[in-house]
């Protein structure tokens, strides 16, 4: 059984492909650039290297979010797309979860994030048990003061995981001090690969229809935001 794994839910854009379970091979870059013009060559390349056809596909996992609006919307829609026309099923795992499997056999809990805006976080808190990643909070949006808070009446130490940690890291330790615990540099970044290990799950992830995958954004876009309020107060006066 082979399987595409895609992930653009941050300035990360990653793609691997496994068959059974061996990684036949993985593509990541961490730069800010138009997902939408690099996604589809990198799938190319990768499944042109590994002389697997489109159509020798089973099944497509992607990172449905929380994340960048954007970025999130072109990793769900191209898998979906390519799953309704090769006839295949889509799986979409949470991002947060994804980045979690990086701190896997950490003794203590795992706060994957990604920066949100306005001093707002997306994150979830996670823990490894009995080789599985289990989700403690589910994953949500939440300004960092409130998380931080929450995360120190626990007593536990914490495993910070994030390809942004820098513009928060200071705040994180003067708030959790020795709690908090900060890996080297290359486990901040998500692995599409992380995608396959959590797709074994079946028990989460029971159903791989293509309609009805939606992709996690955890809050409304700003533009849908701003209709629901004229909706709801009513048109402005001109």
């Amino acid at each position: 059984m082979k399987i595409l794994a895609i992930d653009t839910s941050t300035h990360v854009m990653g793609v691997a492909a496994a068959e059974e379970d061996v990684l036949l091979g993985e593509y990541v870059t961490h730069f800010k650039k138009n997902h939408s013009l690099r996604l589809m060559p990198a799938i190319e390349q990768l499944l042109m290297e590994l002389a697997i056809k489109p159509y020798q596909l089973n099944a497509i996992v992607v990172a449905k979010g929380p994340g960048s609006y954007t970025g999130v919307r072109i990793g769900v829609t191209t898998a979906k797309s390519m799953a309704w026309a090769l006839g295949i099923p889509v799986y979409g795992i949470s991002s947060l979860a994804q980045l979690a499997m990086n701190g896997s056999f950490f003794q203590g809990y795992i706060s994957p994030f990604f920066d949100a805006r306005r001093g707002q976080v997306y994150t979830g808190l996670y823990q490894f048990e009995q080789n599985q990643m289990n989700a403690v909070y589910e994953d949500r949006i939440i300004p960092l003061d409130e998380w931080l808070e929450m995360l120190k009446v626990k007593h536990t130490p914490v495993l910070f995981l994030s390809s942004q940690l820098s513009t928060h890291q200071e705040k994180i330790q003067k708030e959790l001090g020795d709690l908090a615990v900060f890996p080297p540099m290359s486990l901040h970044i998500p692995k599409p690969s992380s995608l396959f290990t959590l797709l074994n799950d079946k028990k989460r992830h029971p159903s791989g229809n293509v309609h009805a995958l939606v992709p996690s954004y955890a809050q409304l876009p700003e533009a849908e935001k701003n209709w629901l309020r004229v909706q709801k107060e009513g048109k402005p006066h001109e």
